[in-house]
């Protein structure tokens, strides 16, 4: 799984992109998309809402407790996801490192240094422990 962080602030700065540089992004996101549906190695891929429409599900003291998000203490969040089923972690990577060519205007200031994580994916419980 190829995963792609982002924080709230992120979210808010592309909002405020032209259209141009919003259609640029979904051109490079539609292309690198395909090119993964077209070597058979694409599963599955989506967004995920702003991170202000999140929530978070904590117990304490064994009761469930409800808290809205953003959270201040956790600055990013996914923010996407593509899952991908190729021969190698390795090549997983290349096509994660692919992202490094995502189209933003010049003066796009993001919280952080943009980045996918890699992580595969656990066949059974066991497996995700180990």
């Amino acid at each position: 799984m190829i995963m792609l962080s982002l924080t709230q602030q992120d979210v808010d700065m592309m909002a405020g992109w032209s259209p141009q540089d919003a259609a640029a992004l979904g051109e490079f996101m539609g292309k690198w998309n395909n090119a993964l549906v077209e070597s058979g190695e694409f599963v599955d891929a989506r967004g995920l809402a702003a991170p202000v429409h999140t929530r978070r599900v904590s117990l304490k003291d064994g009761v469930p407790v409800v808290t809205d998000g953003p959270y201040a203490e956790t600055q990013e969040v996914l923010g996407g996801y593509t899952i991908v089923e190729c021969a190698s972690f390795d090549r997983a990577t290349e096509i994660a490192a692919q992202l490094a060519e995502t189209p933003h205007p010049a003066d796009a200031q993001f919280t952080h240094d943009l980045h996918v994580d890699i992580r595969p994916i656990a066949e059974n419980m066991a497996e995700s422990l180990e």
